[in-house]
């Protein structure tokens, strides 16, 4: 049976997750709640509930380099080592990725390197919290990229527990997540590999462009071709 796919969480990159406190609060008028560390790949994040009937279990993740960890030996995920992209973030964080949340994500992954795309080793992990223990398996490539200006998704395939399982509703909430590409033919056939839903692909400048409801309105998040 092929994988079904649909949008799991969004990823904002910050200089400093402080940084990304701010931004968050200023932005979308809510702070985030605590996430957790990533030994692995030396980041941390902050996390916070924007689920609705389109996008269940969504979640958006601020994160940053973790400056206590130490160095992972290996090139962080979501491009996050890239030197342009660290001199955006600097400035202020940035939509830049998705993750998309799978039934089956070694066959998606399989799907995708038969149209000739290395989406990344299938990595098994696993972060106490709380709540409980949360274990996932999420696809890595080894230079760190996240391919299509971002429009490709890290593919994750949760266990029986979620994160947003203990997250509150805190007002804001996904309304659409759209991707803009000049390859955009392609883009549409790796998404059918994967079988993605809930995810527009319109030909143009790359952009990675998320509608939010928030206690402040509607807020209209961009990657802006990074």
């Amino acid at each position: 049976m092929s994988a079904a796919s649909t949008v799991d969480h969004l990823v904002v990159a910050a200089d400093s997750l402080e940084q990304g406190v701010q931004w968050c609060e200023a932005t979308l008028g809510v702070t985030p709640g605590p996430g957790g560390k990533h030994p692995l790949m030396g980041t941390h994040n902050r996390l916070l509930r924007i689920s609705t009937a389109s996008y269940p279990r969504a979640y958006l993740e601020i994160i940053a380099i973790d400056p206590a960890a130490p160095d992972p030996n290996r090139s962080r995920w979501f491009d996050l080592d890239d030197v342009l992209l660290k001199q955006q973030i600097r400035q202020q964080p940035r939509l830049v990725h998705f993750v998309a949340r799978t039934t089956d994500a070694r066959s998606a992954l399989q799907a995708l390197q038969q149209i000739g795309i290395d989406r990344g080793e299938l990595i098994a992990a696993q972060r106490p919290t709380a709540d409980g223990l949360l274990e996932w398996r999420i696809s890595i490539r080894s230079d760190g990229q996240r391919l299509f200006y971002g429009g490709l998704p890290t593919l994750i395939e949760w266990d029986s527990a979620h994160p947003t399982d203990a997250m509150p509703d805190c007002g804001v909430a996904l309304q659409s997540l759209d991707m803009r590409f000049p390859r955009d033919a392609d883009l549409n056939v790796a998404y059918t590999a994967v079988g993605l839903n809930g995810v527009a692909v319109e030909q143009g400048t790359p952009n990675l462009t998320a509608t939010l409801a928030t206690p402040k309105g509607v807020v209209t998040l961009e990657s802006a071709g990074f």
